[in-house]
This record gives C-alpha cells, sequence and structure tokens, in this order.
C-alpha cells in the first residue's frame, strides 16, 4: 500500500512539457510539437517544488467603477481618417498596434504618414526603423510630405537602443518597423525568432502601458498570410491590424481583426500612388468602369467590407472553346462560387451552352469579393455574356443563390440599397422583403434565378447561336423585360 502510495506521489511530481503556442502538454521534452508543427515552443512546466506568492504592495487601490476616471483613456486621432475608422477613433494612450501585411503592400508608407501627422508640439512622435537606414526613410518621407518638427527618427536593431530613445525623446506615439528586425542581447536566437519577438514585444508593452504611450508595431507575414512569429504576440497586443491589397492595384484595405476600443469589423480604404498614400472616403469609384452604354457581360453589385457597402463591378466573357476540356479562369472571384453558378444557370437557368465555352470572370479595380451576396450579379454576368445581351443601365444585383436556384436573403440589404441611390442608380434586384426602399429607386424582389434571368432584355437570337444556345435564351428572355433598357 505504501509503495502504491509512492508511485503515484512520484508520478504526480514528475515534470511534464507543455508547448506555449497550443497548450499541448507531453511527459518528454520534444523540439517541435506534433499538434500545432511550431519549432522551440515546448517547455517544462509542473516542477516538484510548490511555490506560493505572497501578498505584496498594490500600486493603486481599487475604486468603484464609477469612480474611475475615463478621460485617461481617451482616444487621440492620428490625422487619417481611415485609420480611425478602423482604431474606433483613434489611438488610446497606452495601447499596442500590430499591424501586418505582406512585403512592399504599403505598411512604412502608410505608418510614416500617421507619424508625421500625428506629431505635435505636445505630442513627440518617435519612428524606429529596424529594416532600413535614417537616410532612405528622410527620402520617402520627402517624397510624400511626411516632414515634422516634432517627428524623431532612429535607425536601431537592439532593443536596450530603443528603450534609450524612450528616454530621450519621451514621446506620445512609438512606431517600430517592425518588430522582427529588433533584438534583445540578453536573449539567444537570432532577430525574428520566437524568444526574441516575445521578449522584444513585452518590454515593449511594457514601456507603453507605464508611460501612456501609444506603439504601432509592424509585424511580418508567412507564405500563407499568417502573422511570423508566436501566436501569443496577437493575444498581448490591444489591436490587430491586416494591411491589404494587391500590388498591381492601387486599392488597399485596413482590416481590423481584434479591437479592445472599437469594433473588428471595420475596413479602411486607401489609394496608394507615386506621392504616398491617401485616404479614401468613397472608394466605389475604384470598382466601376464609366460607359456610355451597358455592356453584355457586366453586372453591378453592392458588397459589404466590415460595416461599409462598396459597389463593385463583375464582368464576365464567354467565348468558344478550342480545347476538349474549357477554361474557367476567375480575378477577384471565388472559384468555386462561379462554378456554382454557372451549374445553376445550366441546370435551373436552362443556359445550356455555358458548358462547352471557356469562361472568364473578373472583378474592377483589384477588389475581391467573397461573401454570397454577390452571386446574383456573377450569375447574371455569366447570363449576359453568354447571351451577348446587355443588362439594363443603372441595376445593381443583390442576393445568394442556391444551387436549387432560389435567390437568399442577405445581410445588410437597407445599407447596400442606400448606397446604391446614393450613387445615382436607380434599379436594384434583391432577395423577397428588401426592407424600407430608399426614395427614387425601384425595386424588383426576385425568388429564383429564373425570375431574375427575365431582366436581360429580349434579342433576336444570331444566326451563330454563339448566345445562350436553343431553350435556354428563349426561356431567359420570356416575356417583357422587368427593368426597362434605358433605366
Amino acid at each position: 500500500m505504501a509503495a502504491a502510495r509512492t508511485s503515484r506521489s512520484s508520478a504526480k511530481d514528475r515534470p511534464s512539457f507543455r508547448c506555449t503556442e497550443c497548450g499541448w502538454t507531453t511527459a518528454k521534452w520534444l523540439g517541435r510539437c506534433p499538434e500545432c508543427q511550431a519549432w522551440g515552443t515546448v517547455e517544462e512546466f509542473g516542477a516538484p517544488a510548490v511555490r506560493t506568492t505572497a501578498a505584496g504592495r498594490v500600486t493603486s487601490a481599487a475604486l468603484p467603477i464609477g469612480q474611475v476616471d475615463g478621460r485617461q483613456a481617451a482616444a487621440r486621432s492620428t490625422g487619417v481618417a481611415e485609420l480611425d475608422r478602423v482604431l474606433g477613433g483613434g489611438l488610446v494612450p497606452g495601447a499596442v498596434v500590430l499591424l501586418a501585411g505582406e512585403p512592399g503592400v504599403g505598411k512604412s508608407t502608410l505608418l510614416l504618414d500617421v507619424a508625421a501627422r500625428a506629431a505635435g508640439p505636445e505630442h513627440r512622435t518617435l519612428y524606429v526603423t529596424g529594416e532600413e537606414s535614417a537616410g532612405q526613410v528622410r527620402l520617402r518621407a520627402d517624397r510624400i510630405g511626411a516632414l515634422s518638427e516634432d517627428l524623431y527618427l532612429a535607425a536601431e536593431t537592439d532593443l536596450s537602443a530603443v528603450l534609450g530613445h524612450l528616454d530621450a525623446v519621451k514621446p506620445s506615439l512609438l512606431i517600430l518597423d517592425s518588430v522582427q528586425t529588433v533584438a534583445s542581447p540578453e536573449i539567444d536566437g537570432a532577430p525574428g525568432g520566437m524568444a526574441q519577438v516575445r521578449e522584444v514585444a513585452g518590454a515593449l508593452i511594457r514601456a507603453s502601458k507605464e508611460r501612456g504611450m501609444a506603439t504601432l508595431l509592424v509585424g511580418h507575414v508567412t507564405k500563407d498570410g499568417a502573422i511570423a512569429g508566436p501566436r501569443l504576440l496577437e493575444h498581448l497586443v490591444d489591436v490587430v491590424l491586416h494591411f491589404e491589397g494587391d500590388r498591381h492595384a492601387r486599392l488597399r484595405l485596413v482590416r481590423g481583426v481584434k479591437n479592445r476600443f472599437g469594433a473588428t469589423d471595420e475596413v479602411g480604404c486607401f489609394e496608394l500612388h507615386d506621392e504616398g498614400i491617401t485616404g479614401l472616403a468613397d472608394p466605389s469609384g475604384l470598382f466601376l468602369t464609366r460607359r456610355a452604354e451597358p455592356v453584355p457581360g457586366t453586372c453591378l453589385t453592392v458588397t459589404l467590407e466590415g460595416r461599409r457597402p462598396l459597389v463593385a463591378e463583375v464582368q464576365a466573357l464567354t467565348v468558344d472553346s478550342q480545347i476538349p476540356s474549357p477554361r474557367r479562369t476567375t480575378s477577384g472571384l471565388e472559384t468555386s462560387r462561379v462554378s456554382m453558378m454557372l451549374a445553376v444557370l445550366e441546370q435551373r437557368g436552362r443556359i445550356s451552352a455555358l458548358g462547352k465555352r471557356d469562361i472568364y470572370s473578373a472583378t474592377v479595380g483589384g477588389v475581391k469579393l467573397s461573401e454570397p451576396a454577390a452571386d446574383l450579379a456573377v450569375a447574371l454576368a455569366l447570363a449576359s455574356a453568354a447571351s451577348d445581351t446587355p443588362l439594363p443601365k443603372n441595376l445593381v444585383a443583390i442576393g445568394e443563390v442556391g444551387l436549387a436556384g432560389e435567390v437568399r436573403r442577405v445581410t445588410g440589404v437597407q445599407r447596400r440599397l442606400s448606397e446604391a441611390a446614393r450613387l445615382g442608380f436607380t434599379h436594384a434586384l434583391v432577395p423577397a422583403d428588401p426592407g424600407k426602399v430608399p426614395e427614387g429607386m425601384r425595386v424588383l424582389e426576385v425568388a429564383d434565378i429564373g425570375e431574375a434571368l427575365r431582366v436581360l432584355p429580349r434579342r433576336p437570337r444570331r444566326e451563330s447561336g454563339s448566345a445562350a444556345g436553343g431553350q435556354g435564351r428563349g426561356r431567359a428572355a420570356a416575356g417583357a423585360a422587368a427593368v426597362p433598357e434605358d433605366g
């Protein structure tokens, strides 16, 4: 009995190992965690000695929540309205913000502009670069007009030197570009490693909270788009922002992923150009093509980026295929959803010519449409291209299309319609029960894809038969058009 008790006691006191990334535990040390596949994160815990922490002196007395002064956490504007929108009004003193994005997307340009706009006689800004020299940053500042007497610039890769600059400058805002390039001499490992990133981020977070200084950290991303370094970094900071955009397009989006001071579904829109980066209060113009007359294969929709409605254009083109397996090419649209719309049009809309033709579909301006609300616009653009018949002018289509051909309701229909009406669109195809309709807009409620296809105006069938083909084209144009061609 005593031997069994001793065995249980020794097993209980035996140290274990736990992954600091995902919490997976094991009885022996491993170099790589089998659960999250992270290297060097398995550490020992559960030492035999039992340690307790005695009560110590408190830094400040606990107060009823109603007596806590909330003015100390009031946000201060960064000078960039689109960034303030995502942050929830601005930067809160002591807040730590992590901005991550792919190389070359414009992170440094945006933060250098923020540094110059936020700097003032009572609010100094310290910009620390670990990737470039001070002279290179100065050249960029000249190009984009980001110069200020209260903006201080330093090129450092040593954590102790960065903390020394904080003591010398006493800034209200610190910008570090980037957290993966700074290392602590007291921690083993190369800059950018898990231990180094954890130590650098922890030291700067402590300094920010103690000084009431807002901090903006630039973070690298992996090839999969995730923030490089330990996942703990995203848990420690107050705000996590993702900077997105195609380097071949002008549009840039700052999307809130985590925000302790505001909503996490806000999106800021920016335009990157040779003179720098500017916020876009009304970015819908980037996603539209202005034409005198409608063109077959184009349809407009209203997408929601966070809570912001944006009007976007979907384009489609169908041509006779020269190969046994026709091409299916998409840009800015999900290939799987486009394939679903093709199947629905062929089976439910009786458009049989699509399966034997090359299909090309894309969006305008580099916007990416992934929400189901764009299904109806994609289907109409494909049907318009297949029949070589343009949709009526000033028409937007909103709705999710199911595999049975039904048009389902989506969120934010009233906000989408209001944005379309503000931009001058007068007609809309929407699912049933859209709610309050903006004044001056005519709304047609459609229950299935067959009803939606009736908006295609009648046009005589071409002799070549390259239109929708056979009975499909006849059914799509059956009856008078629900929306007049002249809008």
